[in-house]
């Protein structure tokens, strides 16, 4: 069989007609669970989120058999819960229930890891990896690429201080379901985990000259304001990335990335 096309979402004349039956009963547990889930947008977010453990509660796609065989390329240990879970339905049904539609056609619900399960994980002591924190953060894509990220790198989890929500549909997108991999929660400066804080800042010590503990929280503020006074008042150390002179500034996830590799690169390790 050829590979899904996974630049295109199907074409609805394409799709084989579905029952009033097969139709409705999965709609129906959509919008009975639809309230406060967490939205898995896309084939990947809904085969992280499985392949870590969430619950999820319902799970739609307009093209069943090109999902289950874009399982059997990339994801084989969880093809089995994906066939379980899967109901097929039709593409404009499929459509009417994502703010807008993913190229796989895949869109699930899944139960919000409770928060106090969340800050146990982050209180707990010692830590393995850090935990990054991003203050005040502005854009929800790039707020997710730092999830990713996070999680590729076995960190504890990611703290956002400020209005956003790490929980926005948009995040969960950009973070491709790894939400699920990791603790991820909104706190305020005051509540943050215990731990040193090492804060990026264009005034810190040379990144390159420090071994960045285990147990860090590593704060990143936005691109465009920097670290927030309550954030800078609480770091123990200022850190700088390398950058050449006339360059003002890297985009917040490639600052993660950089950091969580000079981590990893001395000393600590995904697991």
């Amino acid at each position: 069989m050829a590979a899904p096309d996974r630049d295109t979402a199907p074409d609805s004349n394409s799709v084989p007609p579905t029952t009033p039956a097969q139709d409705t009963a999965p709609v129906a547990r959509w919008h009975r669970h639809s309230g406060g889930a967490v939205l898995l947008d896309g084939f990947h977010a809904l085969k992280h989120a499985v392949r870590f453990g969430a619950e999820v509660e319902a799970a739609v796609t307009a093209d069943r058999a090109a999902a289950l065989a874009l399982a059997d390329e990339l994801a084989p240990d969880v093809r089995e819960a994906l066939a379980t879970l899967l109901a097929e339905v039709p593409y404009e049904t499929y459509a009417s229930l994502v703010p807008r539609p993913h190229p796989t056609a895949v869109a699930a619900l899944a139960v919000r890891p409770s928060r106090a399960g969340n800050l146990a994980r982050l209180a707990q002591t010692p830590r393995t990896a850090p935990v990054v924190v991003l203050d005040q953060p502005r854009n929800l894509g790039n707020a997710g690429a730092v999830i990713r990220l996070a999680a590729g790198f076995g960190a504890t989890g990611v703290v956002t201080t400020g209005t956003l929500d790490p929980w926005h549909p948009t995040v969960v997108r950009g973070g491709a379901g790894l939400h699920f991999a990791t603790a991820v929660e909104r706190l305020s400066v005051d509540e943050l985990p215990v731990g040193p804080v090492f804060a990026l800042d264009p005034e810190g010590q040379d990144i390159r000259a420090l071994k960045l503990p285990d147990g860090a929280l590593l704060a990143f503020g936005s691109e465009r304001s920097g670290l927030s006074p309550e954030l800078r008042a609480r770091a123990d150390h200022l850190v700088a990335l390398p950058m050449r002179p006339q360059v003002s500034s890297y985009n917040l996830a490639t600052s993660v990335a950089m950091t969580l590799y000079h981590w990893s690169a001395t000393g600590g390790a995904p697991a």
